[in-house]
């Protein structure tokens, strides 16, 4: 009996030493070094829509009149639209829209791309402005649209050489001159303030209608406009909207052929419905 209290008092050393050791871990997992980092916010949106579901009938209509001149069954099928292939719909998704017509043809193409970051650290909407940014980059769009005076002074200017589509600004190939006074292009010095009505920008008395960056229009945007031959001598026009809303960005492609080689897309129409229908995809995400 005479050890029983040694034993106790070793017991309770031991008991202490251990003690102090689970006290020594919780400090070390606390220290700042050691702390979980919260990962970034995902994007707003986590699946897509239905491509060739996101056009109302009524604006296919609109977008593709040549479509009313033909049978019913084949209208049926042009509004149908053919959906893009793809390995996630998850990711992406698209449908195209076409409708040949004796007078000219007509095109309208959409592009839905949900971004998402693998970076931990990088949320999905900033990862979603880095791809649209390098696009608009690709497009060579400027940050700000000049003013359309100034634009055409710089033009007419000695030893300045056109780089755009006249007043247009869009980008062509081989295309008879379509400068403001030429004649040749409809669209060319056009004037109004309709090009503001869906989201774009004006630059003072004359309708700018040059590649350039959109207000309002989702959370950045910016439109391209291209004039090029088709073959050896007709002449199509596409239109390019192209929008960021969160971590989805959205490519509309509007195209316009007619059967005249004489004959120019009007860049005005095209722009104003390809806008109009940027602001429905916007809505219709929004939903």
């Amino acid at each position: 009996m005479a050890y029983v209290p040694g034993a106790v008092l070793i017991a309770a050393l031991v008991a202490g030493c251990s003690s102090g050791t689970e006290g020594d871990a919780s400090a070390t997992d606390s220290k700042p070094g050691t702390l979980t980092v919260s990962a970034a916010p995902p994007g707003r949106y986590r699946t897509l829509p239905e491509a060739c579901r996101t056009i109302p009938l009524a604006t296919l209509r609109d977008l593709l009149p040549g479509a009313a001149l033909l049978p019913e069954a084949q209208q049926e099928k042009v509004y149908q639209g053919t959906p893009a292939g793809t390995f996630d719909t998850d990711r992406r998704v698209g449908c195209r829209w076409t409708s040949d017509a004796p007078d000219a043809s007509r095109s309208i193409a959409v592009d839905f791309e949900r971004v998402v970051s693998y970076d931990p650290s990088v949320s999905d909407d900033d990862r979603a402005r880095e791809v649209y940014a390098k696009k608009q980059d690709a497009a060579d769009i400027p940050l700000s649209a000049p003013l359309p005076d100034a634009a055409d002074k710089d033009t007419a200017s000695p030893g300045n050489t056109p780089t755009g589509d006249g007043n247009t600004g869009g980008k062509s190939a081989g295309k008879p001159d379509t400068t403001p006074g030429s004649g040749t292009d409809p669209s060319a010095g056009a004037t109004g303030s309709a090009g503001d009505a869906a989201g774009g920008t004006t630059g003072g008395p004359a309708e700018n209608l040059q590649p350039r960056v959109l207000d309002r229009l989702g959370d950045s945007a910016f439109l391209d406009d291209s004039l090029t031959r088709a073959g050896s001598a007709a002449q199509h026009r596409t239109v390019s909207v192209v929008f960021r809303t969160s971590n989805v960005i959205v490519t509309i492609e509007y195209t316009a052929q007619p059967a005249l080689a004489t004959e120019i897309p009007d860049s005005r129409e095209l722009q104003e419905k390809a806008q109009a229908l940027g602001q429905k995809l916007v809505d219709r995400l929004s939903e």
